[in-house]
């Protein structure tokens, strides 16, 4: 029998992660998570709420049926452990209304979009196992990224090309996290834009981006572009569907930035 693939479940305000991916803080929680199927963990901060053991849920929180979108995240569960033949590729997308408040708080609107020239970027419902990146922190991308990443690795690697993941998905929450962080310590919001994009405005939260880089190289530098590694994408990503987003003087101003591709779709 084939081995059921590893999602993570998207809710707006929890994560349910599968079983053996995600780290202990204390010995307490690692013999909770050794037996766990499922991990509630809470998007904003990254905190383990509770886990689906064998005999049913635990707690890792305090009053964990308290949180916001607890019910939601609940709902998701029990849809996965009801329905044996979820279609990740057909799960769909998360509502922008939650985002475009915060954004709105941080005195964001769409202007900003309007003015650099992109457009909010949805959180995916599911996401696919695509390994591990360089740092062994789990991979979400997209099914079809996920499969694309893999072949694409397989036949660079067929050519002698070592491909390093640096990271792929990352939630709208991880992106508010860094603008809260400068928030508090002093920076107002049109210096931290000058080197951080607006949450929601990144390819990352699609879970069809990925930041690529090669061994013994820096991660996100310009100097990808002179490794063996740069001159194989440029050659073959295409073939897989991938394109590097950001070329040098871009429509967006964004900087160079050769180390980001995006997978769009495997050509006919």
């Amino acid at each position: 029998m084939r081995e059921r693939p590893r999602l993570l479940l998207n809710t707006p305000d929890i994560e349910l992660w599968p079983g053996g991916l995600l780290r202990a803080r204390s010995n307490a929680d690692a013999r909770i998570l050794s037996r766990a199927s499922v991990v509630l963990r809470r998007k904003q901060d990254g905190r383990y709420l509770a886990a689906l053991l064998p005999e049913g849920m635990q707690s890792l929180l305090p009053r964990w049926m308290r949180e916001p979108g607890v019910e939601a995240a609940l709902d998701a569960l029990d849809g996965l452990r009801t329905d044996r033949g979820f279609d990740v590729d057909a799960a769909g997308e998360l509502p922008l209304d939650r985002l475009i408040e915060r954004l709105q708080r941080l005195g964001l609107d769409e202007s900003y979009g309007e003015r650099v020239g992109l457009e909010l970027v949805p959180e995916p419902v599911a996401l696919a196992f695509a390994g591990f990146d360089r740092y062994r922190r789990p991979l979400w991308l997209t099914a079809s990224a996920a499969r694309a990443w893999a072949a694409m690795r397989r036949a660079a690697d067929a050519d002698g090309v070592v491909l390093d993941a640096i990271s792929g998905y990352r939630s709208h929450d991880y992106q508010l996290g860094i603008f809260e962080r400068k928030l508090a310590r002093g920076q107002d919001v049109r210096q931290i834009l000058t080197v951080n994009a607006a949450p929601g405005y990144s390819e990352h939260h699609s879970g069809n981006a990925l930041d690529i880089g090669a061994p013994g190289e820096p991660p996100a530098e310009e100097s990808f572009e002179r490794t063996p590694a740069f001159a194989w994408l440029t050659t073959h990503a295409g073939g897989f569907g991938f394109v590097m987003s950001y070329p040098r003087d871009n429509p967006h101003g964004i900087v160079y930035e050769p180390w980001h591709w995006n997978f769009a779709a495997v050509p006919a």
